[in-house]
């Protein structure tokens, strides 16, 4: 069993920043404006040789009237804070303690779990009156750091594995369970959830996980970190990731946009299936087109969920209208899977579930060399290449060098001739012939006359 820390603390102490610089990555949004974090995010690091998850969460804040909106979030982290074994309170040690920095420390004293005490931003010289008034929460001495500049940090390191070491001491089996946990990360199938703002990303997750995992809301932009989330869905070992909405790139004027843009750009590149989810209401529109497009090149297999089918009447009718304009829009990933479902009920997650799985299969995909070369004779033999200047190409010789896309290299004279619409015909036969669906495709063109016109 891993052992957990949240990260706690009233808005814009660095508690974000402190996670990114304890996994070593920039994995939480970071920006000046409080409350950037929404969603409590978990990341893995390392203590002095032993794995601890942990828990980066929102800003606790009193607030005596509250919507429903920061409601939820409050929820989230109090949640979050429930799942961990150790929270790790942070506070301004250059502005000291405040009212709100007191009402956190008070909930925290009521959790029956360690707490540890930091103050962060303590770069430089500081007021140590300051300091000395954080004996008051109760917790002990103020461990000084800085999470900008990573000062500090072995002592808050060492101070934190000692309540670790002691947490562990009760775990029974923690080592053995810590290394089957790694060993099975190899095999876990990885997931990013994309789309445009208010598509429904975040419901479809929270419905797949059978729990109030991810904020939600009608407001566009609620999601703003790119959540990972390990779970078991139907068969399948997954790593999810929920993304924020990407809204066409001339619209985002905004910093914290394009910072959750960047973070949904990454979880697209570490997936291994893009699930692409549209308003079935209003779908491919170009910003649609644009995302599958953008994951097509990132060389990720795809799938189309189209959400909020609950709101659909005549669904034979839509779903047919729905697979032409797949086909007519996106050539380039015909045979795509394209799921109804709703995040609202349930429906259609058990086919969306088996379509992820057929998706990553194709994506896998080898095909021999042997059946390469003989399907490439009759492509020719239909279709013969063109002869650029009175000089006829010749496709020699074809194998598959990758998966995960399915990449082929093509021995071939005047490679640099060979014109895109039939590169074009044998990507299409391709995905015929061996079922590549959906699932894109490489084709680099090899050949030891490219210097020589004369070949």
């Amino acid at each position: 069993m891993t052992l957990k820390v949240a990260i706690v603390g009233r808005p814009n102490v660095g508690k974000s920043t402190l996670f990114n610089r304890l996994v070593g990555r920039k994995q939480s949004l970071v920006d000046n404006r409080p409350g950037v974090t929404r969603d409590y995010r978990e990341g893995r690091a390392q203590l002095w040789g032993r794995d601890v998850t942990l828990i980066d969460t929102a800003g606790l804040i009193k607030d005596h009237r509250p919507d429903a909106f920061s409601q939820a979030i409050r929820e989230m982290t109090e949640k979050a804070m429930s799942l961990a074994d150790l929270l790790l309170l942070i506070f301004d040690g250059r502005m000291g303690l405040n009212a709100a920095d007191r009402d956190v420390a008070d909930y925290l004293r009521r959790q029956d779990k360690p707490v540890l005490l930091a103050a962060n931003k303590c770069e430089g010289k500081i007021n140590e009156s300051l300091l000395r008034e954080a004996f008051e929460l109760g917790f002990g001495e103020a461990l000084r750091i800085s999470a900008e500049h990573g000062e500090g940090m072995g002592d808050l390191a060492h101070a934190m594995t000692g309540v670790v070491e002691t947490l562990a001491s009760t775990a029974a089996n923690s080592e053995t369970k810590d290394g089957e946990e790694s060993e099975s990360e190899a095999t876990i199938l990885k997931i990013a959830v994309v789309g445009r703002p208010n598509s429904g990303k975040s419901s479809l997750i929270n419905k797949i996980l059978g729990t109030d995992r991810l904020l939600t809301g009608t407001t566009p932009g609620v999601t703003r970190d790119a959540i990972s989330i390990h779970t078991r869905w139907v068969d399948k070992n997954v790593r999810i990731h929920d993304t924020a909405g990407m809204r066409k790139r001339a619209k985002i004027s905004d910093k914290l946009e394009k910072l959750s843009v960047s973070d949904g750009l990454r979880a697209i590149r570490f997936a291994e299936v893009v699930i692409v989810v549209l308003d079935a209401n209003i779908p491919f529109e170009a910003q649609d087109v644009r995302i599958a497009d953008l994951a097509e090149r990132e060389g990720r297999s795809v799938v189309f969920a189209a959400n909020k089918w609950d709101l659909i009447s005549d669904s034979r009718r839509h779903l047919n209208q729905l697979e032409m304009r797949l086909e007519d829009r996106l050539p380039n990933l015909r045979g795509a899977e394209l799921v109804p479902v709703s995040a609202k009920d349930g429906y259609g997650l058990h086919r969306l579930n088996q379509a992820v799985g057929r998706s990553w299969k194709r994506w896998n995909g080898r095909v021999s060399t042997g059946q390469l070369n003989r399907w490439l004779e009759e492509m020719k033999t239909a279709h013969p290449p063109p002869a650029p200047r009175g000089r006829r190409i010749r496709l020699r010789y074809m194998t598959q060098v990758n998966s995960r896309p399915p990449s082929f290299v093509i021995m071939c004279s005047q490679s640099r001739r060979l014109p895109t619409e039939y590169l074009r015909y044998l990507k299409n036969g391709l995905r015929e012939e061996f079922h590549f669906d959906g699932v894109p495709i490489r084709i680099m063109l090899r050949s030891q006359s490219d210097d020589n016109p004369y070949l």
